[in-house]
């Protein structure tokens, strides 16, 4: 078993980091709120510490799951940061999901003290961490990942690297952006549904079936119907993700007129006042405007 630390105790890293405890691993907590360490240690057999610094000392990996950037350079960089606790030789894995940018600049600090670091952002949303089923898509050199694999099958159904430093946010990317044209493909259809007097439901059952079927169907379609969108990955973390997407296909000269259009649609949302509510209510976006 290794000797770990887990960065970050919101709703994604509180369960995995209890995943790693679980499987016997040696498990100390961080989190800029240090009520939810406790919280956590009380429910876990592991430790917390006061600093990133204090909780990566002597660990052998160090995985973080922050809010965006600015969290990840705050648990990483400075003297009480992650990198200054870390031993040679380690490894940190970040499982947030941030732009490429910042990977790179954490990469290359990372490097200059002998640390290795691969970039594991996470689909599968809150019940993907619950349950231990995660998608994890990585960027770094084979030996790291190799090394980190083991660790992150803890709460991994898919546990795969993709490339080089970066490509695991690149295909994190790639996964928000067809989320997006899906949330809003279905949100669509159920909105027309219900325009020409169909049943939800039943539109659902036959057509889940075929070419139409996705996981956002067979899991949000119930809940949007039922105008309950207090679940799941929020909009505004969506935006910031998307944000990035459309920054960096700028950068790149991707075309996504789809993926910019639902940002705006999004944006829609957050002026109804539903800035936490999940990403399936574009459908109820659809239905406030008729």
């Amino acid at each position: 078993m290794a000797k770990l630390a887990f960065l970050g105790l919101g709703v994604m890293g509180y369960p995995m980091a209890g995943h790693l405890a679980a499987a016997g691993h040696d498990v100390t907590v961080y989190n800029r709120t240090a009520a939810k360490a406790d919280k956590w240690v009380a429910e876990h057999a592991g430790s917390s510490a006061a600093t990133p610094r204090e909780a990566a000392a002597n660990a052998d990996f160090v995985m973080a799951c922050v809010g965006n950037d600015d969290d990840l350079r705050s648990v990483c960089l400075g003297e009480d940061g992650a990198f200054a606790g870390m031993r040679k030789g380690a490894t940190f894995v970040d499982h947030t999901t941030v732009s490429a940018a910042v990977t790179a600049e954490l990469h290359a600090a990372a490097a200059e003290g002998d640390v290795h670091f691969v970039d594991a952002p996470v689909s599968g949303g809150q019940a993907g961490a619950e349950n231990g089923q995660l998608s994890i898509m990585c960027g770094g050199d084979a030996p790291s990942y190799d090394a980190a694999e083991p660790v992150m099958n803890v709460y991994a159904k898919l546990c795969r690297r993709i490339g080089e430093s970066g490509a695991g946010q690149m295909t994190k990317m790639c996964n928000q952006i067809a989320i997006a044209g899906l949330v809003q493909g279905l949100s669509e259809a159920l909105h027309f549904a219900d325009k020409a007097g169909l049943d939800g439901r039943a539109v659902v059952e036959v057509i889940s079936q075929g070419a139409a079927g996705s996981w956002q169907m067979a899991n949000r379609f119930e809940t949007m119907l039922d105008d309950h969108f207090e679940h799941g990955f929020a909009v505004d973390w969506m935006r910031k993700d998307l944000g990035i997407c459309l920054k960096t296909a700028d950068e790149n000269g991707a075309s996504l007129p789809v993926t910019a259009l639902v940002d705006q649609f999004y944006k829609d949302v957050q002026k109804m006042g539903g800035g936490r509510w999940d990403t399936s209510s574009l459908f109820k976006r659809l239905r406030e405007i008729g």
